[in-house]
């Protein structure tokens, strides 16, 4: 199959944002997941709720809620103007909208794997008199980091199909943020049905691999316990 530029140019782009938002879900989700699995907060699963609100939302709720937030004419939108930072109709914002799309599953992938690692083991490590940090990276992380690693391929799954809140957010620019779920509508409504279906085919094998990655990570979870 002779791939064109209609068909790499939106497979890089959207490998781009995909990679892009499943790193800061990763940074974000980890530390997120790690408070809400450890601080024992009053409010913690209203908390949870509200972060776990893009799962179940429609794409095109979180993109207006991303409008109000972050456009042009919305209080946050014209600070960052004053420092010519635009978001709407650009790739960082279709790395936004994937950002916020994907964030849950991360979130409740690393949470459970947190909550799986046995709190006497860290204490172990306390009184051996390692540091919080030393704790976290050295004890938690890596028994953790399957169930983690689980929930990021996830993460990137849903960041390369994320369809309606990057169409909302970021717009349907050829070559800047046009991605390949809306390269796939666009080339739908042209009727180019030789290009809808390659890229149909390229996302539908990359999701795929990661699904099956993932799933290869899940089953070996176990809660550890100290005996």
């Amino acid at each position: 199959m002779n791939l064109s530029s209609s068909v790499w140019v939106p497979l890089l782009l959207t490998l781009k944002v995909a990679v892009w938002a499943t790193a800061i879900n990763l940074i974000l989700g980890v530390a997120v997941a790690y408070g809400l699995a450890r601080w024992r907060w009053a409010v913690r699963e209203v908390v949870d709720a509200i972060l776990t609100l893009p799962m179940v939302l429609p794409p095109t709720v979180l993109g207006y809620y991303l409008l109000v937030l972050l456009g042009r004419r919305s209080p946050f939108g014209q600070w960052l103007a004053q420092f010519g930072i635009e978001i709407v109709f650009t790739w960082q914002g279709a790395v936004i909208a994937s950002s916020v799309v994907a964030f849950p599953l991360v979130l409740k992938a690393a949470r459970a794997a947190f909550e799986q690692v046995d709190p006497q083991l860290e204490d172990a490590a306390r009184v051996l008199g390692v540091s919080a940090p030393g704790i976290f990276f050295r004890v938690t992380l890596p028994l953790a980091h399957r169930g983690i690693a689980a929930g990021v391929l996830l993460a990137f799954a849903r960041a390369l199909g994320e369809f309606g809140a990057t169409l909302m957010l970021a717009g349907s620019l050829p070559g800047r943020t046009q991605t390949l779920s809306v390269a796939i509508y666009e080339a739908v409504q042209a009727g180019d049905d030789s290009t809808a279906a390659a890229l149909v085919l390229i996302i539908s094998l990359i999701c795929i691999a990661a699904l099956l990655l993932a799933s290869r990570l899940m089953p070996g979870q176990r809660r550890l316990r100290l005996r």
